[in-house]
């Protein structure tokens, strides 16, 4: 049975067996005990699934995954340390030394860098394209040992919204993955796989988790993509594992799992960017409300941005929700239901005004956080991004006065009212 969103959130991923616990249980141990070793050879060689060690796999986890794998609409998915650790391992899984990567480049300053700079020290190579490139443009950044494609649905801070369908269909053609980090709209209210994504990224800190508790990420895979129609650009997945005896990914774990499995099994083994259960738990108590949550955060930050388009002390802003944006269009496509809570826009006097205005505020936090269910504010030029130099900032569309204001579930009344008064500081 097809079953909502709301009913997932509250539902999805975790059955309790006759008699077992309602909640999801917290599996707080490093190690499983087995009766043979053999049997745990069969673990270690992927013959049998089960878990052996935390720094994996671990049950607790794997039930919150599998909520989030539903809510996307993939096959499988994983849990990682953080919303970093899910995009280098969902990149790294299948790009390294040698290869190349195509992405947006309005995306977070973090991601970015990682990309740019720490993945160009591993040998790998990355070509940044303006989300709104002509097609033209777009094939021109393609290679030969072009791996995959990687964009944001929505841009952190930018507020970009990617064509998801533009930029599946030309990897497609270059028969690559697209990866789309759907961290801002979260899959309430925009579901990349239905457009044709392939992978689906997040960092779970944000509106998954809600309220600033837990650093988290996660990958979700659509099980989509034939990694055998394209064996010479994957050996990773479609030629022997010598690391686990020979085992091909894409054959034994089909089109549904290879990409998760080897994920887990090659990366989360080496690196070992484990979300802990306790987290895990948290997340998924999180997830329960997330349905009930974004049309809050989206109702504010059209409210907010709607305010702040006819005021008098500020000089623009952005929110793709917005009538008259110029990310309008694309976000009635993808995203006809909200976008996110975020809003940028910047005061009238530049760099100076913002810092004066964001001094003033009560109700806003400044902080490095966004899409908290408490507001929040940040500064991304002076914070965030604050590694980038001028062009990369103009690249991702990040301009010096730039505010990121983060709208929580509080009153919509109450947030303009504390707005109003700390631009009238200015």
């Amino acid at each position: 049975m097809t079953q909502s969103i709301d009913t997932i959130c509250v539902q999805g991923g975790y059955q309790p067996e006759d008699g077992g616990p309602r909640q999801v249980p917290i599996y707080q141990s490093t190690t499983w005990k087995y009766d043979t070793s053999e049997h745990m050879g069969r673990l270690f060689d992927l013959e049998e699934a089960g878990y052996f060690y935390t720094r994996l796999q671990n049950p607790t986890n794997d039930f919150v995954a599998a909520k989030l794998a539903q809510l996307e609409g993939g096959t499988a998915g994983m849990l990682a340390s953080s919303g970093q650790a899910a995009n280098f391992f969902a990149i790294f899984n299948i790009a390294g030394c040698g290869d190349h990567v195509v992405s947006s480049s309005a995306i977070y300053g973090g991601t970015y860098n990682l990309l740019a700079h720490t993945m160009h020290r591993m040998g790998v190579e990355c070509t940044f394209v303006d989300p709104h490139c002509t097609d033209e443009e777009l094939e021109a950044a393609f290679r030969p040992n072009t791996k995959c494609v990687f964009g944001e649905t929505i841009a952190n801070p930018a507020l970009s919204v990617l064509d998801i369908e533009r930029f599946a269909n030309a990897a497609h053609a270059h028969g690559v993955p697209l990866i789309v980090d759907n961290t801002f709209p979260t899959p309430v209210m925009c579901r990349p796989i239905e457009w044709g994504a392939d992978i689906v990224t997040h960092s779970t800190t944000k509106y998954i988790d809600g309220h600033g508790a837990t650093v988290g990420g996660a990958i979700i895979d659509s099980g989509k993509f034939d990694w055998t129609a394209h064996a010479d650009k994957f050996p990773g997945l479609t030629t022997p594992d010598e690391s686990y005896h020979g085992v091909v990914y894409a054959e034994k774990f089909g089109l549904e799992g290879a990409f998760i499995t080897k994920c887990t099994a090659q990366l989360m083994r080496d690196f070992g960017s484990i979300q802990s259960p306790q987290h895990a738990f948290f997340l998924n108590s999180s997830l329960e409300s997330l349905h009930l949550r974004m049309p809050q955060h989206c109702k504010n930050g059209l409210a907010l941005a709607e305010h702040l388009a006819n005021h008098p002390k500020v000089a623009w802003v952005r929110h793709p929700s917005l009538p008259g944006d110029s990310e309008y269009e694309l976000a009635q496509k993808y995203l006809p239901n909200g976008s996110c809570g975020v809003v940028s826009f910047a005061p009238k006097g530049g760099r100076a005004a913002a810092e004066v205005f964001m001094k003033n505020l009560n109700m806003a936090a400044i902080a490095t956080h966004v899409a908290d269910a408490r507001t929040c504010v940040l500064h991304p030029a002076n914070a965030t991004h604050r590694q980038m130099n001028d062009e990369e900032l103009a690249a991702a569309g990040i301009t010096p006065d730039l505010v990121r204001f983060s709208c929580g579930i509080e009153g919509t009344e109450d947030l303009i009212a504390d707005i109003d008064q700390a631009l009238a500081a200015i």
